[in-house]
């Protein structure tokens, strides 16, 4: 059976047969299989994604790394660096900067992304550093042909961003991680529900999705005593939550996990802010394994307590987990629920 690959690498399918006698380098936001299908000389992968770093790693056929930045290893003899475009320009930009700033000079870079995800943009950010030009586009995707004139500067230390909630928390965060800099909504609103419900903030409290920590750090401050366990599928959110835990003088273990995939024990409560997306595309899998298996991971009496969209259809994934559960607060756009394991 043909695998079935997403617009931008039915894009780079029409110049396989170039890559063929290439030494190559993928990073930035791979969806699919065709990193591990090609046929090349050389091919090496860099992700942010770990849940697409332990799907590709048993098929790879060269170096693949799971991180915030691509390791030197990576660059070794590569000739050509084929770059997905991520869901946000500022995301863009840091991921090509690192990696631009350890290519050598004359290698051949292809940039591809959807239209809807503003790939069109990379002409502007690309064009003083070296020559860009479009060279086909198909599936509403774009590709890009890109040749840097010299190295690109990176140091990671200047793409931090940092503000500061009401309570005092300090959130550190990187481009590529969910509300960069604020607090979002949703989240503002589970914590509106849990802080007064001070006999469920004890024990141990997983963050699952944790993004930059906020959700963690926030009950970590209300009670030293509580034990934090952090978890994410993004690299880059995992090291903003190692940042903000240690601005905030707290510790807790974080942790790569693919929704529970490796959470090794059971919590006294389970909260989170679960994404409906990947990548770019709608996927409601973390937040319903999330839902279908956060009993197998609570003690007697646990709790999970989640933020959601009104409109997306968690209620019935609820009752059939737990039984039933409980709307402690809304908003004409949120809703913060909560169900026990009895």
């Amino acid at each position: 059976m043909r695998p079935i690959y997403s617009p931008a690498s039915q894009v780079l399918e029409r110049i396989s047969d170039e890559l063929e006698q290439r030494k190559v380098l993928f990073a930035g936001d791979i969806q699919d299989d065709f990193v591990v299908n090609l046929t090349a000389k050389q091919i090496n992968i860099h992700t942010t994604a770990y849940h697409h770093y332990c799907r590709l790693l048993p098929r790879a056929k060269g170096q693949i790394t799971f991180s915030v930045v691509p390791e030197a290893v990576l660059f070794e003899e590569i000739d050509t660096l084929i770059y997905y475009w991520p869901k946000t320009k500022l995301e863009a930009q840091f991921q090509l900067s690192a990696l631009l700033s350890q290519l050598a000079k004359g290698v051949d870079v292809f940039i591809v992304g959807e239209n809807r995800a503003g790939v069109r943009s990379a002409e502007t950010l690309l064009s003083p550093f070296g020559r860009i030009n479009k060279i086909d586009s198909a599936r509403r995707c774009s590709l890009y042909h890109f040749q840097a004139d010299s190295r690109l500067a990176f140091d990671l230390a200047e793409w931090w961003q940092r503000y500061q909630l009401d309570n005092g928390a300090v959130i550190k965060n990187l481009p590529g991680v969910f509300s960069s800099n604020h607090l979002d909504v949703g989240s503002e609103l589970l914590l509106q529900a849990l802080l007064p419900r001070t006999e469920l903030l004890h024990g141990h409290i997983l963050d699952m999705g944790c993004g930059a920590g906020v959700l963690a750090t926030v009950i970590g401050l209300t009670n030293p005593a509580i034990e934090l366990t952090l978890s994410d599928v993004n690299a880059v959110a995992l090291r903003a939550s190692e940042e903000t835990l240690q601005a905030n003088h707290l510790t807790g273990q974080v942790v790569a996990s693919d929704v529970f995939s490796d959470i090794k024990t059971k919590f006294d409560l389970i909260i989170s802010n679960p994404p409906f997306h990947d990548g770019k595309e709608i996927s409601y899998f973390a937040a319903e394994t999330l839902i279908s298996e956060a009993k197998k991971f609570l003690k007697p009496n646990g709790h999970l307590c989640i933020v959601a969209n009104a409109f997306l259809p968690y209620p019935d994934l609820l009752d059939k987990a737990f039984g039933s559960h409980q709307i402690v607060l809304q908003t004409n756009k949120f809703k913060v629920y909560l169900a026990r394991y009895r």
